[in-house]
């Protein structure tokens, strides 16, 4: 059943925004693939994957591929680079108000070429969903479309705020399967 926010927003057309997404970090030499769904406001506004100051991103991938937590957003995006991890959203555009996934409007979704983005990174052989709408949308809307018998899939832990029914280090726990691929030998 719809929340009464998304019916209110359903019912005011002009509270939601068509929102575009980021282009993707990446490197050709990738070999995981992180997706989110669509960034929320704060990250929008700052024009960078995961800002929101309580999302635990950026502190995960800090740990895991030992970058200093503080250091840039450019120098964060270089060393998931480094690590052969390239990092996009399933969604290229959609309406929503607000922040939270559920508020995406239903059919209002532009999906991100995976084809392209697949045969360009011939190398990636594992794609992690950063919670359960980012695997919803691409079960949903890309599976069908790609060649994907080389690629194993895998729903992490959101790392958003509004999932705060695990800790930080139980997250940090799941999302460590994503350094074993990225350092296998080619």
């Amino acid at each position: 059943m719809p929340s009464l926010a998304l019916k209110k927003a359903a019912s005011n057309p002009s509270a939601m925004q068509r929102i575009q997404g980021f282009a993707p970090i990446e490197d050709k030499n990738a070999k995981v693939l992180i997706l989110g769904s669509m960034p929320g406001q704060a990250s929008l506004a700052a024009g960078q994957y995961y800002a929101h100051r309580q999302n635990t991103f950026w502190r995960i991938i800090s740990e895991l591929l030992h970058v200093d937590a503080a250091a840039p957003y450019e120098v964060k995006a270089e060393a998931l680079k480094s690590a052969k991890i390239a990092l996009w959203d399933v969604l290229k555009s959609c309406m929503r108000e607000g922040s939270l996934d559920a508020m995406i409007a239903r059919d209002t979704h532009i999906i991100n070429d995976f084809q392209t983005f697949l045969q360009t990174h011939q190398k990636i052989t594992h794609i992690f969903f950063n919670g359960a709408k980012a695997e919803e949308y691409f079960m949903r809307h890309v599976l069908k479309n790609i060649n994907h018998n080389a690629i194993s899939f895998r729903r992490l832990p959101s790392t958003s705020p509004a999932h705060a029914s695990m800790s930080f280090a139980q997250k940090l726990a799941a999302w460590r399967a994503i350094i074993a691929p990225a350092v296998v030998a080619s």
